[in-house]
């Protein structure tokens, strides 16, 4: 049964002559791997967001346009990075509008892996930490690869949340898991996936896609749990939920990627 119809499904934007890529390589770092050296869901989060700032710092972004927060993040494994190895990573704006774009990066490594992502990025003011609109000079920067300038958001993980159960698990914070914002650091959130993933691991044994949507902020101290349900009858498929007082506040999907997608 294929589900490319879908929203979480829908094929991302491919990378074409035309597009002018922000590149940066370096070696897969050891603490990113699990015990099979393989480069976990939580270092890819930490990779993008690093290729993010050195593209910023490399560019005109670092003055006009500093501050972005990601809404949403899609990575699909076509074909595991393992350590040791050396990974390649091209980001690219693939669609935009005048205050969020979704940033393509495409990792490859020299054995093999492939690993594309797709995060949707907001514009932040620093003065009002509200959505802002993105510099002229920026637009005309992004627009550089993309001739779609009508992104609009979506919500992508729009099933609720389940009902307060025995299986639900606390996931506790740690102080290294808040960034200067006092929120938990995108990455972390992943860590409470591979947990999950730890009784998976034919899920993460095939090509497979990983979608995170940041529904509303966790603040530091607070108390959350994470609700998951694992459904095989179909494309298996993991979905979890972080509850904080009952509210949802980022949803998680895992699952087989269809060839169709």
């Amino acid at each position: 049964m294929s589900h490319a119809a879908e929203p979480y499904a829908q094929q991302l934007a491919p990378l074409t002559a035309d597009n002018p890529t922000f590149a940066a390589a370096w070696p897969v770092r050891a603490g990113d791997v699990d015990p099979d050296n393989r480069l976990r869901l939580d270092g890819v989060a930490r990779y993008l967001q690093d290729i993010a700032w050195e593209n910023l710092q490399a560019t005109f972004f670092k003055d006009t346009d500093p501050m972005w927060i990601v809404r949403r993040t899609v990575i699909d494994v076509v074909s595991p990075i393992v350590w040791p190895d050396t990974v390649e990573l091209h980001r690219w704006c693939s669609a935009m509008s005048t205050r969020w774009t979704d940033m393509r990066v495409r990792m490859t490594s020299a054995n093999g892996g492939l690993v594309e992502t797709m995060g949707f990025w907001i514009n932040i003011s620093a003065s009002t930490g509200m959505p802002t609109r993105i510099s002229d000079k920026a637009l005309a920067y992004l627009s550089e690869s993309t001739n779609e300038q009508r992104l609009r958001w979506r919500p992508w993980l729009t099933e609720p949340g389940p009902p307060e159960s025995e299986s639900d698990k606390a996931f506790h914070l740690r102080a290294t898991d808040i960034d200067q914002y006092n929120h938990v650091n995108n990455a972390a959130y992943w860590h409470a996936v591979e947990e999950q993933l730890v009784d998976l691991p034919k899920l993460v044994a095939v090509p497979h896609r990983a979608t995170i949507e940041y529904i509303s902020p966790v603040l530091a101290n607070e108390h959350v749990m994470v609700r998951g349900r694992f459904d095989d009858t179909e494309i298996p498929t993991l979905k979890l939920w972080f509850v904080v007082d009952g509210e949802v506040r980022t949803a998680v999907r895992v699952h087989q990627l269809d060839p169709s997608e």
